[in-house]
């Protein structure tokens, strides 16, 4: 079993509930790790064992450029996106998180975490 991990992609998008995070928007970073269980890749230097990292970043670029309301939704797009890319991939997981909240109290960051499974 390989974990493979994408880590720190960081993105200005505009998500959010309130109006001037869809017109300012705001920095997030997203994590992906993937479980990817191939036993040929085992001794293998070929790409087409594995995962494309560049691939999972574009899908996360991609995701990230269409504003939804909830950073919920956005991951949740992310992860069936990532999980499609190979029926090699078992496992996605990915995190959403969204710097510098525009929330009362002094808050760093919020995050999302969802995880799924592969369904063949």
């Amino acid at each position: 079993m390989y974990k493979i991990f994408v880590e720190n992609i960081r993105c200005h998008s505009f998500h959010g509930c309130l109006p001037e995070e869809t017109i300012i928007g705001g920095n997030y970073r997203v994590d992906v790790i993937v479980l990817l269980n191939n036993k040929e890749l085992k001794g293998s230097d070929d790409l087409n064992q594995t995962i494309d990292y560049c691939v999972v970043t574009k899908i996360v670029e991609d995701h990230m450029s269409v504003p939804c309301k909830l950073i919920e939704t956005v991951c949740e797009k992310i992860c069936d996106s990532v999980i499609e890319v190979s029926k090699k991939i078992q496992k996605v997981k990915v995190s959403v998180k969204k710097i510098n909240p525009p929330i009362d109290g002094d808050v760093e960051s919020v995050k999302v975490e969802i995880e799924k499974k592969q369904s063949y």
